[in-house]
């Protein structure tokens, strides 16, 4: 498969993942606006090493805080060939902080950790609640502050999407959600123009 049909694949398989877990099961209830209006970035990173990836990040952050929120809100920098090991992956989010102080970005840019492997501190792999974290490629999102804190401010208990989501996850349960990953990976790998 040549770059451009890999990324058309792996853009078709986020927004999917978007548009049926994310914004479908509610998860991020600011995350439907911000897609309607096509003002969240993709980016397809082929970086197969830590150090391009941090360029990319670097090049990404800079192309996000120039643009007007109107044209880019937030930006998705997809990761598929790097970073598939979840503890590098958790690594790797201490070097973007560094390059958040460095580029003098804290309070302007931050980033929101997403992987196919996401666990969070305290659960067993299998713990369904891993799953609002979890994305079918290793992803930074990167987020104006300025929004996010817009967003919260919008909610009454922004606190509570948080339970919200937990509930939902095991209600829906953690074989159903697997279920869920593997048909979205299927059905953009067979949409026309997305040929393995």
């Amino acid at each position: 498969m040549d770059e451009k049909a890999f990324e058309t694949k792996v853009i078709a398989v986020t927004t999917a993942w978007i548009e049926n877990v994310v914004i479908g099961l509610n998860l991020c209830p600011f995350a439907k606006a911000i897609h309607v209006k096509q003002q969240l970035r993709y980016s397809v990173s082929f970086a197969n090493n830590g150090e391009a990836l941090l360029e990319e990040f670097k090049r990404e952050l800079k192309k996000l805080v120039a643009a007007r929120p109107d044209h880019i809100e937030s930006t998705l920098l997809i990761h598929p060939n790097v970073l598939d090991d979840f503890q590098d992956y958790l690594h790797f989010l201490l070097l973007c902080d560094a390059t958040l102080e460095e580029l003098e970005l804290e309070g302007i840019v931050q980033v929101a950790s997403f992987h196919p492997n996401y666990q969070f501190a305290g659960t067993a792999p299998d713990d369904v609640t891993n799953y609002s974290n979890r994305s079918p490629f290793p992803t930074l999102h990167l987020l104006r502050e300025s929004s996010v804190t817009r967003a919260v401010e919008s909610l009454p208990d922004a606190a509570a999407i948080y339970e919200s989501n937990i509930a939902t996850l095991k209600r829906i349960g953690e074989s159903r959600m697997k279920a869920i990953t593997a048909a979205l990976l299927d059905r953009a790998a067979t949409k026309p123009g997305n040929d393995a």
